[in-house]
């Protein structure tokens, strides 16, 4: 069983910066990949960012690439997204995910999570 906690949403203005994290209660932290995935108002749930459960492997969006950054403490069994130069399209509640395993072939596909948060709100206003 794993249980994810996301929090650090809030409302910013554009170009500001934020930092989610999400605390795990799960067994094998270490051993799990993670993910961000954001959904904004009206449309399908996306794919934000990965890393695997070392974490040496990143993935990202197009969208958010030199923008936000992924990373995980093990030790803290916390999953973070630092995020700069926010802009109004990025505006969306942001989840984290847990897969089974390590890494995927496709970090990207929310399908390859089998655990999610219950989701924090960033708001960028312009």
């Amino acid at each position: 069983q794993v249980q994810l906690v996301e929090s650090g949403g809030g409302l910013v203005q554009a170009g500001g910066s934020l930092r989610l994290s999400c605390a795990a209660i799960a067994r094998a932290f270490s051993t799990r990949a993670l993910a961000w995935f954001r959904q904004a108002p009206g449309k399908e749930r996306e794919f934000v960012a990965a890393i695997s459960g070392d974490g040496r492997a990143t993935a990202y969006a197009e969208s958010v690439k030199g923008r936000l950054t992924i990373s995980r403490d093990n030790t803290k069994d916390t999953l973070y997204l630092q995020m700069g130069s926010l802009k109004p399209e990025d505006t969306a509640i942001y989840y984290c995910a847990a897969d089974l395993a390590s890494w995927s072939s496709r970090p990207d596909l929310d399908v390859e999570y089998a655990y999610w948060g219950q989701g924090t709100q960033v708001t960028v206003s312009s």
